[in-house]
């Protein structure tokens, strides 16, 4: 499938790397992107929301018992036509270190990159065109995640006027879900971490623009977002779930 100015669809980078030690239960002996969220895989979720939008070549950038992910890959069922590659990119190395030492497997144009953790009803159409558009050398996906708790509401005196249960924050965080430009591998070296100075380099030298994604997006984290995000799944009520 091309995109609404005719292209193919860039090449997916996924960061697969991580050990996931948050989720305790789940990642004693499997990476976290083996974790499962209704039967399979967390990662494989993340392809398939790439897959149901028209993209076809993925790169999983792998770490922490990678073997077990290209056992994955080389056994489960995938949707014709897709490509699907690992690569080695060391156990400890950062995650800006994992997309430098992939340069090479993503072609000379556009590249998307995200998570293996990460799960939304996000519009990837819309996120390259933003980013075309805008000429940025980066483009970040923004979103305002729901607070873990409930809120109080106070007047001026310290009177409580109501609650609010788990609203939206009112600040935008790091979405993942990305597309670079081949420039914007040059901010990244072996030793850099992707959230920290790459993209603060790149936010300084005005080439990183914000997609606003106001659906539901949820990372999971810890052992608790593993439990929300199968039940979301097993009552039929997986927003993400475009397929």
């Amino acid at each position: 499938m091309e995109d609404a100015g005719g292209q193919p669809r860039p090449t997916v980078a996924i960061l697969c790397g991580g050990r996931g030690t948050r989720l305790q239960r789940g990642t004693r002996s499997i990476p976290k992107p083996l974790v499962e969220i209704g039967g399979r895989p967390i990662v494989w979720h993340v392809v398939q929301i790439y897959a149901v939008q028209g993209f076809r070549d993925f790169v999983l950038l792998t770490g922490y018992r990678g073997e077990l992910i290209e056992e994955f890959v080389a056994t489960a069922p995938w949707p014709d036509g897709i490509e699907i590659k690992c690569v080695d990119t060391g156990v400890d190395t950062p995650t800006g270190g994992r997309l430098h030492a992939a340069r090479g497997e993503l072609g000379e144009g556009t590249a998307c990159v995200t998570y293996s953790d990460g799960v939304a009803d996000i519009d990837l159409g819309a996120l390259l065109a933003t980013h075309h558009d805008s000429g940025a050398v980066a483009t970040m996906t923004v979103v305002r995640p729901e607070l873990q708790f409930g809120v109080t509401h106070l007047d001026g005196g310290g009177r409580v006027t109501g609650f609010e249960e788990k609203p939206r924050s009112e600040q935008w965080i790091n979405g993942g879900f990305f597309c670079f430009e081949p420039a914007a591998f040059d901010y990244l070296s072996p030793a850099s971490v992707l959230e920290r100075e790459p993209l603060e380099r790149l936010a300084a030298d005005g080439g990183l623009r914000a997609y606003r994604h106001g659906g539901f997006w949820e990372c999971m984290d810890t052992y608790k977002d593993a439990v929300q995000l199968n039940d979301l799944w097993e009552g039929g009520r997986a927003p993400w779930r475009r397929w």
